[in-house]
């Protein structure tokens, strides 16, 4: 556990971190909203050893933070202009972007069916990690189905020695979790509404119309078959396929959904 509450101490503390990462290991890092956990994008082991400290399976894959928005063309393709005009507009900040990722990266992030999720944090600590090692693949601090860690502490009363490195620098209780959006359609789609209002995005994207992910489905004997499909998509196509489905052949995921981005 490294104190990064003092410019003393913090520069030491990203020297150590970017160490750890870069040895493949995992690391406990502030952002702007919770404490995430993290290691190297492009390290398809440390990757795995996110998923497994958390107890989560790779049908929910990690977002990925990066230092700054001109990375993003490095990691995702078929970028759209609206896409770019909230990153303009909101990062570094609360809000990431699910965008469809270059096929011919060497990273294995889980069942992200050719997507990817990226957000750049409004956290000094994290930057400045990110900018001595490149994109992190990072998710909430925490098991999966617990809080989400809000201190260091919380984060390693947790994951205890899952993780190499807990960096320190305060408690995170001003913000929820990060505004979750879709890109990879001619529009985008609010997947998750979070501390970024939908009405803040709206105001920057001008005509291009925003709009919210499909409501839960309809139940009961008059419900249509198509309606059997529904509840949170953050996965596959990220909308609904019409088609129908037998009862039972569809488990709704926790509300937090299969992207649990920090």
């Amino acid at each position: 556990m490294l104190d990064c509450r003092n410019a003393d101490g913090r520069a030491e503390a990203v020297s150590q971190a970017a160490e750890v990462v870069r040895a493949g290991k995992l690391v406990v890092l502030p952002t702007d909203t919770v404490y995430g956990v993290g290691a190297d994008a492009f390290d398809q082991v440390a990757v795995a050893m996110v998923l497994a400290a958390k107890h989560r399976s790779r049908d929910m894959p990690p977002p990925v933070l990066v230092p700054d928005a001109r990375t993003v063309d490095g990691l995702a393709t078929d970028v759209p202009m609206y896409a770019r005009i909230l990153m303009r507009a909101f990062w570094p900040g609360p809000l990431t972007l699910v965008l469809r990722a270059q096929a011919s990266l060497a990273w294995d992030l889980g069942h992200t069916n050719g997507t990817v999720a990226l957000r750049m944090p409004q956290d000094e600590v994290a930057l400045q990690v990110l900018s001595e090692v490149g994109p992190v693949a990072v998710t909430s601090a925490n098991l999966t189905g617990h809080a989400a860690a809000t201190t260091a502490g919380e984060a390693q009363e947790q994951l205890r020695g899952a993780v190499s490195l807990y960096l320190d620098d305060g408690p995170r209780l001003e913000r929820g979790a990060s505004t979750i959006v879709d890109c990879t359609g001619a529009e985008p789609v609010v997947l998750r509404h979070g501390s970024l209002s939908a009405d803040s995005l709206r105001e920057v994207l001008g005509d291009t119309a925003l709009h919210d992910a499909p409501a839960p489905p309809v139940t009961g004997p008059s419900a249509p078959r198509s309606a059997a499909i529904g509840g949170p998509r953050l996965v596959g196509s990220l909308r609904p396929s019409g088609v129908g489905t037998r009862p039972g052949a569809v488990v709704t995921l926790p509300a937090a959904g299969p992207i649990d981005a920090a």
